[in-house]
């Protein structure tokens, strides 16, 4: 078996991989409080889909490919394969989607807790096969069964505790606690994947690492993740100026000393309810004397 090095920038990569994920998990989180707060469901869906790229895009996927760039085979080249990151990205984000579309309508409970934590768990662990897959030696990968499975245990576990952080958590405070516990759940996961892994090289000349160097992955990286957090930053500031000057009902307000929706008037209500008055209901106007008429004769009598 080949020599495999998990960090070879030192402690770099695992602090920044674990802050990168707690960070992710913290914009997750403030965006799951907006979407407990919408009082419609469209509003409540696209705070869920912001929070979906933030867990799944950052606190996970980008936390997964930072680690990555401390993986070195001493013996080998190590490329990757860009077609299978992006599709570990889509499963990344699509599967803490559904778990988050699940428990942020209906009903609260720790049944739907549990199963969209399951569902999501297990996407998030073959977001990350699916990125090893990626991951291209000369030689051959095996994986140690009993790793392999201690991390699927562990990626249930933090997906269940990050969607219960997601219907719970209230103040800023927790949940910044709440992130740095879902950011160690995430590193934990990705470090025992990782444990379990263990690469054999070849005899063969011909069988050469195929992709890209994984300092090039520093570009699609930054690119996805400058994309990523500009996407969700214009999203929820347009998501809040909506909410700010609307009411719960996407009606625009009126200003402050506007009044309640409720007691608008209008001449044409006033007019019809004027209409549907019986008589006798009040009383009449008092009739107005008639003017008197002057002549021409009274005019010249007071002028002399």
């Amino acid at each position: 078996m080949a020599e495999v090095h998990h960090f070879t920038y030192g402690a770099f990569n695992p602090i920044a991989a674990y802050l990168v994920a707690v960070l992710g998990s913290f914009l997750g989180l403030l965006s799951t409080g907006r979407a407990r707060g919408a009082r419609t469901r469209g509003r409540r869906t696209r705070w869920l889909i912001i929070a979906a790229f933030s867990i799944g895009g950052a606190a996970i996927w980008l936390m997964h490919f930072t680690a990555m760039l401390g993986f070195e085979v001493p013996a080998s080249p190590v490329r990757y394969n860009p077609v299978l990151m992006m599709i570990s990205l889509g499963l990344s984000i699509v599967t803490v989607g559904i778990g988050l579309m699940a428990v942020g309508h209906g009903r609260r409970s720790m049944t739907r807790v549990a199963i969209a934590g399951a569902l999501t768990g297990a996407g998030v662990l073959a977001m990350h096969y699916t990125g090893m897959a990626g991951l291209s030696v000369s030689g051959t990968i095996h994986y140690r069964p009993a790793l392999v499975i201690a991390s699927g245990v562990i990626a249930v576990v933090a997906a269940t505790a990050a969607l219960w952080f997601t219907v719970s958590v209230q103040s800023p405070l927790a949940m910044l606690g709440a992130a740095a516990i879902m950011g160690l759940a995430v590193c934990g996961m990705h470090y025992t994947g990782m444990a379990a892994m263990t690469v054999e090289l070849s005899d063969a000349p011909d069988q050469q690492a195929q992709g890209i160097r994984p300092l090039l992955m520093i570009v699609p990286i930054t690119l996805i993740s400058a994309a990523t957090i500009l996407g969700v930053a214009l999203s929820g500031l347009q998501a809040m100026t909506e909410e700010e000057f609307t009411d719960g009902a996407a009606i625009p307000r009126r200003g402050v000393h506007a009044e309640p929706h409720n007691q608008h008037w209008s001449l044409k209500q006033a007019s019809m309810s004027a209409m549907r008055r019986t008589p006798g209901s009040r009383p009449s106007p008092r009739p107005v004397p008639p003017r008197p008429v002057v002549t021409d004769e009274q005019v010249q009598a007071g002028q002399s």
